[in-house]
This record gives C-alpha cells, structure tokens and sequence, in this order.
C-alpha cells in the first residue's frame, strides 16, 4: 500500500509528543513542593494529587489503542495535547484543591496517552523498514529524557525570574505551539476502520504471549517507579546524602538512560533485540548490586549511570516485539502491555511505601533487586516460548 504521509513529520510528531511525556512524568515533583507552600496542603491533599497522576496515566494507557486502531493518531494526540495544556494552565491558576486534583488528572490521562500513541505511531511507521522498528523506538524514547531533565531545570532556572504559576502557563503555551503543529500531520491510515469487536479486545488480554510481554514491562515500569520515587529518600535517610547529591543520582540516572537509548537508535539495526536486551537487563543487575554494595557518593553516581543504561533497551524492544506480533491490532495490543506496567508501577511503589512504614526504608535495594531479577526471569520465559514455537513450525 502507498504511504499517504511523510515519515519524517510523522516520525518528529511522535518525537514531540513523546517530550511532552517526559515533562507530564516529572511534573508533579517539580511542582508538589510550591504548591503545598500556596495551598496549605495538609499530608493528605498532597497525596491525593500523587495518585490522581498515574490513575490518569493508567486509564489513558488503556484507553489510546483502540481510539488509534479506529481512528488513527491525529486527533489523539491533539486531544492529550490540549488536556496537558490546560491541566498546566488548571495548576496555575486553581483557586483550590478541587481544581488541582482534576488538573493532575487531566495531564496524567493525557500523558498516558500520549505515551502509547506515539509509541504505537512510531512502530507504525517503522514496520515497512527491516530491523528499524526497536531502533526508532529508542530514539523516541530519547525525547522522553529530553522532557524528563527539562522540567526540574526550567522550574530552577527561571524561579529566580518569574513566578513558579507564570513558568506553568509559559509551558502551556509551548504545549500549544505543538498542538498546531499536530493539525498540520498526514497520519498513516487507521489499522481498523470499521467498528471493533470487543471479544477481540478481550482475546487480548487472553494472549498468553501478549500477557508475558506485559508483565516483562509491569516490573520493568515498577522498577522505574520505584527508582524515580524512593531513591532520593532511601540515599538521604540511610546513606545520608545531601538533597543536591540525590538529587544528582537521578539525573545521572535519566543522563544514562537517555544517552544509551541514542546509542541503541544507532545500533539495534545491526545487532537483535534479544542480544541488546540481555546486555541491558545485565546492566540492571550490576547497577543495583553496586547500589547495595558501596555507600559512596561517587559509587551511586556510577550505579545509577550504569542502571541507566541497563533501562534504556527494555520498554523499546519488549514494545517491538508486541508491534511485529500483532501489526492487525498493534494500538491496542500497546494498549494492553503498558496498561498492565503502569498498574505495575502502581502497585510496586504502593508495596514500597508499605515497607518503608512497616520496617524502615532500608530493605529497598533488596526490593529493587528482585524487581530487576523478575524482569529477566519474565523474559527468559517469552524467550523459552518463543524457541519453542519456532522449533514447532
């Protein structure tokens, strides 16, 4: 079939919806601690704000694929894209904690879905190129980092000029700018055009292939989670870093993460996706081991350099595998495996906040060590699976 759409807009579309992403993940770190100060928010006002965030992202991962299977990616993507600009545009100006709260939701829903959208438009676009699906989506993860380090370095640059709720509408307004340019995309056609059956969408959460692939992300976006979330308390209270010292962990985290998905872009078309990921789940081990094993400053910064690259390939090549095993339905299938890793990162960061009431945030590297090993063992069984069925062909 002859492309009606230029790849290069498409594919630079994606990347910029993907960068608003990374902004919407960052965002309520960036801002919780202003906005308590403004609102006078008790310990539990904040926390409703700190779940409505991923409730959001969860029903907007479960939420894009069909839309995108029927209706392709335009209006998707302008739809996020304008709830994130007025959820930015709520938190500035709300006059109280009602507003906030639909706000930090709006921008969660249209993050998530933003997140799978662009991720399902990049294999899109990508399946008619041999072994450049796992790449492109390396590279669009790259505008992830690029969204996530953004956020927390505007809002520290520009406070000293401008109030933190002018900084939130002059973001807003950038959103805006990249809502037009969404207007003015060809998309590639819609994968279903007539109305969807929903015995199909069930079968897929029947699929047992499908299932494994999603519970590799479900720990994959748990150990995420638990990193972005835990890491500064647990290096602070135990280890007794200063706040500008954790604080740089995670940012050689994401720097790690960020630089090493660049790297894959360029090579994931010469080596497999399998190959790749084993050297990153690797990474993951030897990263946290180091964490567990060395209390130095410059030990964790080398740890979470090291767990950044072993991030960086899992989401790009677990997600290429579930493109090239339902290209009919690939929207939805997406949908399927990141909302089962987004209810992941619920959970495990849930458990994780239990653990550290109950016995003290010091069993967290053990919580992060056998996240990562579940990563490996989820996929050696989809590899194990998938050995078997091609012997059996």
């Amino acid at each position: 079939m002859e492309k009606t759409y230029g790849y290069h807009q498409v594919f630079a579309a994606a990347c910029a919806g993907m960068l608003l992403f990374g902004v919407v993940m960052l965002s309520l770190g960036s801002t919780l601690p202003e906005i308590s100060r403004k609102y006078d928010l008790d310990g539990l006002s904040a926390g409703t704000l700190a779940s409505l965030l991923p409730t959001g992202i969860l029903l907007g991962s479960l939420v894009f694929g069909p839309i995108v299977d029927r209706f392709s990616y335009k209006y998707l993507l302008i739809f996020c894209a304008l709830m994130i600009a007025i959820g930015m545009l709520g938190i500035a100006s709300a006059p109280g904690l009602l507003i906030l709260q639909i706000s930090f939701f709006l921008i969660g829903f249209g993050g998530g879905a933003i997140n799978g959208g662009t991720n399902a438009l990049v294999a899109d676009i990508s399946h008619d190129f041999q072994k450049t699906g796992s790449a492109n989506l390396s590279l669009l993860g790259v505008f992830f980092g690029v969204g996530a380090l953004s956020m927390p370095s505007i809002m520290a640059m520009l406070t000293r000029v401008y109030t933190h709720d002018q900084i939130l509408k002059a973001i807003a307004c950038f959103i805006l700018i990249i809502t037009t340019f969404f207007f003015t995309i060809k998309y590639p056609d819609p994968k279903q055009p007539q109305r969807m059956a929903m015995t199909n969408v069930v079968n897929l959460f029947r699929d047992k292939t499908l299932l494994i692939l999603a519970f590799v992300l479900f720990f994959q976006s748990a150990f995420e989670g638990i990193f972005n979330n835990w890491t500064t308390t647990y290096l602070q209270t135990v280890r007794g870093f200063a706040e500008a010292q954790a604080l740089t962990v995670l940012s050689i985290y994401v720097v790690g993460l960020t630089l090493t998905r660049l790297i894959l872009a360029g090579i994931l078309s010469k080596i497999s996706e399998r190959k790749a990921l084993y050297l990153c789940l690797s990474f993951l081990i030897i990263g946290v081991l180091v964490l567990m094993t060395f209390d130095g400053v410059v030990a964790s910064y080398i740890g979470a350099a090291i767990l950044g690259m072993g991030t960086a390939a899992v989401f790009p090549t677990i997600l290429g595998f579930v493109s090239h095993l339902y290209q009919a339905m690939r929207g939805t299938a997406f949908s399927v495996v990141i909302f089962i890793a987004v209810i992941g990162n619920i959970l495990v960061n849930f458990f994780v906040g239990i653990l550290s009431e109950k016995v003290g945030i010091n069993a967290y590297p053990v919580v992060l060590l056998v996240v990562v090993i579940m990563v490996l063992l989820m996929f050696i069984v989809y590899d194990f699976r998938n050995d078997k069925l091609r012997n059996a062909e």
